[in-house]
């Protein structure tokens, strides 16, 4: 799984010009689900989600997570992450997983993320969307489940 991890003051996401999810302070991942990717990999990617210590903790340091803080997490499947952008001009998704794999993974992060006590949004699977978000900081992380430390 590759993620774009964005803390936020808010975010918000809109389908067909109708506010379909919203947040206040706290992070927006958007989420590509991969071929290869497993249950395993959705539960790394909600632990590091919410366990990322890049929140202030009134002393300048980032030292907080979002468990810690009490924010809420705006989760947003984009598939066109897992593009190949290396050769030609087109992106080539063929490493983007199966729509009804990737919605199942897609869902079990927001599950497991839900398990952990956080307050979690999803953008709609399939749609086109408008994600609007008030980048805090910026602080943008980004993320592989195939990179992680074992």
């Amino acid at each position: 799984m590759i993620a774009v991890w964005q803390r936020v003051d808010s975010a918000s996401v809109e389908v067909d010009g109708k506010e379909t999810a919203r947040i206040g302070p706290g992070a927006l991942v958007l989420l590509g689900v991969e071929s290869g990717d497993s249950d395993s990999d959705a539960g790394y990617m909600a632990r590091k989600c919410l366990e990322l210590r890049v929140f202030d903790d009134g002393r300048g340091r980032l030292n907080l997570s979002l468990l810690d803080t009490g924010g809420e997490l705006l989760l947003v499947s984009q598939f066109t992450l897992c593009a190949d952008c290396r050769k030609g001009r087109r992106p080539s998704f063929a490493m983007a997983a199966k729509p009804d794999k990737a919605k199942r993974l897609y869902e079990e992060v927001a599950r497991r993320a839900r398990a952990m006590g956080v307050r979690v949004k999803t953008g709609t699977f399939q749609a086109h969307m408008k994600v609007h978000l008030i980048n805090d900081g910026p602080v943008t992380l980004l993320l592989d489940s195939r990179k992680r430390l074992r």
